[in-house]
């Protein structure tokens, strides 16, 4: 106990404290054992309880020689008791700040934890709130359903993703087509749909035509099967999607890009709980403080919708397109409210990151500045109740309990940090208290010994 009253004082106090109280105790010990005057201490009137006079024992002390205690003694067993009782107060207000603390550590974790599952809500819901209003550059090309990305698509008639396109839409039943339809599942901007209209501009901007236009196939075999080679290493231009090509008419030009979900390293690790479309439970940044950056909305990857039957088992290891394909293009790209707090939140993007109002930072130090980019093809964004999830009542009332949940918390934080406050102005109050006494008590010991040391010049 000691101990650990002593580490509340500072340095020069914990030095001090034993000294003074082990002289005192030393030096009334030795004035017990001369017949020279003793000192002892009362309490003036008006005074300090803890206030010292010194006086002469031998005058009017009746008992002065014999075999009862000295006044001086019991004077220092009265002062070691006080010490004692200072202590034990200092210890228990100490506890208590302590478990206030500990108290508060708690609540800021299930804070966070609530914080977290609200955040995970919002993103099944899509709710995303732009910061500002789309202007006029940015309405000028309207994202709608997925007729309209596939008509986009179409457009770029000389691309291999718009050749796939009008050979599905002309000659989706004809034995050549069926034969890559097996495995080429379809092009990355068919593939998911987003919410908000905004952030689908945004999440295509960040990826880029090429990659929006990518074939995606399942395995290596069906990545070989689009494009074939003679035996000099030049492309036979009669086989594959070029042949295919040729037969429509059209001429396939330049490099395509082709993403084979086998050959992608996959997401390994959680889901998040209660979600049909099994969003990735990656670590959000987090602050010192344990919270997570302000305007922080969630991960791109989570942030596009897939549909069910290309959630399961796509790959011989079974995994989805989520954690194969978006993972991919994604990796942990965060999302924010607005620049501002995408860049205040730069020690804690490791990645890419996108805000709302227009900012994009693909990778460290790697930032998109100038107007925005409208790329043509983009993520479908669906109209009405068919943008809702099967769901979405439930979680709507889950998001409603966990956001009572989370005023409550605030409220029982709020009291425990009150509390501690209070045990703090009273532990510096008691530790000022024991601080006044221990000084009273060394002069009152040095009183003592040089009563018990007649040699002493005086």
């Amino acid at each position: 106990m000691e101990a650990e009253f002593l580490s509340c004082l500072n340095e020069g106090e914990r030095e001090s404290a034993p000294f003074q109280l082990n002289h005192l105790a030393m030096s009334t010990s030795q004035a017990n054992d001369h017949t020279q005057p003793s000192v002892i201490t009362t309490a003036l009137p008006g005074q300090d309880s803890l206030a010292l006079v010194v006086v002469d024992q031998n005058e009017g002390s009746p008992n002065a020689n014999s075999g009862v205690p000295s006044g001086g003694v019991i004077q220092a067993d009265t002062l070691m008791n006080s010490s004692k009782r200072l202590q034990d107060d200092l210890q228990s207000l100490g506890l208590k700040i302590k478990q206030h603390e500990d108290n508060i550590k708690s609540l800021k974790t299930q804070k966070n934890t609530l914080d977290d599952s609200i955040l995970d809500k919002r993103v099944i819901l899509g709710k995303y709130h732009s910061s500002a209003p789309p202007s006029a550059e940015d309405n000028s090309l309207s994202s709608g359903g997925e007729e309209e990305t596939t008509e986009q698509i179409l457009k770029r008639d000389k691309s291999a993703a718009g050749i796939w396109c009008q050979l599905k839409n002309s000659r989706g039943t004809q034995a050549p087509i069926l034969a890559l339809s097996k495995d080429v599942i379809g092009i990355v901007a068919t593939l998911g749909k987003v919410d908000d209209e905004n952030l689908s501009r945004l999440l295509s901007e960040y990826l880029g035509a090429d990659a929006m236009l990518s074939i995606v196939c399942k395995t290596r075999e069906g990545m070989k099967a689009l494009e074939t080679y003679d035996t000099d290493g030049s492309i036979d231009m009669s086989a594959g999607l070029h042949g295919l090509s040729s037969s429509i008419g059209r001429d396939l030009n330049g490099r395509f890009l082709v993403i084979c979900l086998e050959d992608l390293r996959p997401y390994i690790g959680d889901f998040v709980d209660v979600d049909g479309q099994r969003r990735l439970d990656l670590f959000k940044p987090r602050l010192p403080s344990g919270e997570c950056p302000p305007g922080f909305l969630g991960f791109a990857v989570n942030m596009v919708n897939i549909d069910a039957t290309h959630l399961f088992c796509l790959t011989p290891s079974g995994h989805g397109l989520r954690e194969t394909l978006f993972y991919h293009l994604f990796s942990r790209t965060q999302v924010y409210s607005t620049r501002a707090d995408m860049l205040r939140a730069l020690p804690l993007i490791s990645g890419g990151a996108i805000s709302l109002d227009g900012g994009i930072i693909r990778g460290p130090g790697m930032y998109f500045l100038g107007k925005r980019e409208d790329v043509d093809v983009r993520f479908p964004v669906p109209s009405g109740a068919s943008s809702r999830p099967a769901n979405y009542h439930e979680v709507e009332n889950q998001m409603k309990d966990l956001r009572w949940k989370r005023e409550k918390l605030l409220e029982d934080l709020q009291r425990e940090r009150q509390m501690l406050d209070h045990a703090k102005m009273n532990f510096e109050r008691k530790k000022q208290e024991f601080v006044m006494f221990l000084a009273q008590s060394s002069s009152y010991a040095t009183q003592v010994h040089l009563g018990s040391n007649p040699m002493t010049p005086r």
